[in-house]
């Protein structure tokens, strides 16, 4: 129909309370993954087409996003145009607003354009605070977004070299954990940058102690399951000095995930995706025949 429109949205949320971005099944609705709110949202407008959300990202349970993305589909009906693209992130969010979920950016895409498979690359922060072994320690901003850690120092320098060793194109099976998809996936993954630097509390000018934050920040086209919280304890454990640079390249060279020491992995509480980038040029919606709504508003009728 030409008055059914494909969208882009990206979209952030704090995963805390939630079973992961992807949608729960029916059997599992007391804690819903992040797409069944969305796709209840993009329900409240009253599209004539079946709902479901495209996302790029898989994010688990208790991981956060500042950027993550998705695609949809969404006619109208009676004919009526599509929405506008700011019309659509205003009805989204207004039917959010109980849910710690925002959309941030929407826009009409191409019907062949698909968020997961054009992404080209996605970033992700993992956020390290020390001296804070307990929550209380922390600001209330903080305290369900970073990891809390024990040591007041960690040797970053050692943590760069080992992260360095991580970059380029390896087969990461020591770093991923196993799940449903395992046998179908390739192990084998190019991780683009991978870098320590200091960070902040989001508060730091306002609380009662200083805290010294870490970021560990990852980029790859995609990612193994769990591979960066995998990858992410196993660098803080090289900052630890429980784990020697060397140690680490037998890690990666083992090509094994029970190689992997236990009680290692980074919680997820710490972890962000930060950006899901795109060509400019697969974005664009051909001019010709665009048809787009003019309302400024949307109501429960619409």
């Amino acid at each position: 129909m030409h008055n059914c429109a494909r969208y882009l949205i990206f979209f952030q949320y704090i995963g805390t309370k939630y079973s992961g971005v992807v949608r729960s099944p029916p059997h599992q609705q007391q804690k819903k993954g992040v797409q069944n709110h969305i796709e209840d949202a993009v329900r409240r407008l009253k599209p004539v087409n079946p709902v479901s959300l495209s996302v790029s990202s898989r994010t688990d349970s208790g991981v956060h996003a500042l950027s993550n993305s998705a695609h949809l589909d969404l006619q109208r009906s009676n004919d009526k145009p599509p929405f506008t693209d700011d019309v659509l992130l205003e009805a989204l969010n207004f039917h959010l607003l109980s849910e710690e979920i925002r959309v941030t950016h929407a826009q009409r895409v191409p019907a062949d354009f698909h968020a997961r498979y054009r992404a080209q690359s996605r970033t992700y922060v993992y956020r390290i605070a020390l001296g804070t072994p307990h929550h209380s320690q922390l600001p209330l901003t903080d305290h369900r977004l970073c990891w809390g850690l024990r040591n007041t120092e960690l040797n970053v320098k050692a943590m760069n070299e080992a992260a360095s060793l991580l970059v380029g194109t390896h087969d990461f099976s020591s770093f991923r954990a196993v799940n449903s998809d395992m046998p179908f996936k390739s192990p084998v993954k190019t991780l683009d940058l991978a870098l320590i630097v200091p960070g902040n509390t989001f508060v730091q000018a306002h609380f009662h102690r200083d805290i010294q934050f870490w970021e560990l920040t990852f980029k790859s086209k995609s990612f193994l399951y769990k591979q960066v919280r995998r990858l992410t304890g196993a660098l803080v454990a090289v900052g630890q000095g429980r784990l020697s640079v060397a140690q680490l390249r037998e890690l990666l060279e083992a090509r094994d995930t029970r190689a992997y020491p236990q009680g290692t992995v980074a919680p997820a509480s710490g972890l962000f995706l930060t950006r899901v980038d795109y060509n400019q040029s697969d974005l664009q919606f051909p001019e010709e025949g665009e048809e787009r709504g003019l309302s400024p508003s949307v109501n429960q009728e619409d």
